[in-house]
């Protein structure tokens, strides 16, 4: 006959037969609820089925609200932005960082001002490194069609 350990509020912690087990959380009008099956004997707890899934719902609930979430922000540049443009974009992109969200800085080639590709990538390059100090670059310039794309991470 299998066996299950049995835990709960006022029950012996201990190994009972299947049959037992139900007729002990019966007596106290309570569901006997499977915790763990991958233990040797398995183990079961004496609890309010409701209760057990409410309480269990509220533990993924704050798990989630844990986890941090992904934000990204993104900054455009023209391939011919001067330093006083740079400069407002740069900060701005810097708060993004700092605040510990990516930063997807690009260059935006309009028309066939694509032939300036290469100030477009030195544009980047010199964001890249005027931020070191609050990120990371994660993806180097690369041209995705009309776009020279570049990705940062904040610094932990």
């Amino acid at each position: 006959m299998p066996e299950v350990r049995v835990v709960g509020d006022g029950i012996e912690s201990k190994i009972y037969p299947i049959a037992e087990a139900l007729e002990l959380a019966e007596e106290q009008g309570l569901d006997l609820v499977m915790i763990s099956e991958k233990a040797v004997p398995p183990v079961c707890r004496v609890v309010e089925y409701k209760k057990f899934l409410y309480e269990q719902k509220k533990r993924e609930k704050e798990l989630k609200a844990k986890q941090q979430k992904v934000v990204v922000k993104e900054i455009r540049f023209g391939p011919q932005t001067d330093d006083h443009d740079f400069d407002f974009k740069k900060k701005h992109a810097r708060s993004f960082l700092e605040e510990g969200s990516k930063l997807k800085a690009y260059v935006f080639f309009k028309g066939r001002s694509i032939i300036f590709k290469d100030q477009g990538e030195i544009l980047l390059l010199r964001l890249a490194q005027e931020l070191e100090d609050v990120g990371k670059v994660e993806q180097l310039p690369k041209l995705e069609g009309k776009r020279m794309i570049m990705m940062m991470a904040p610094k932990k």
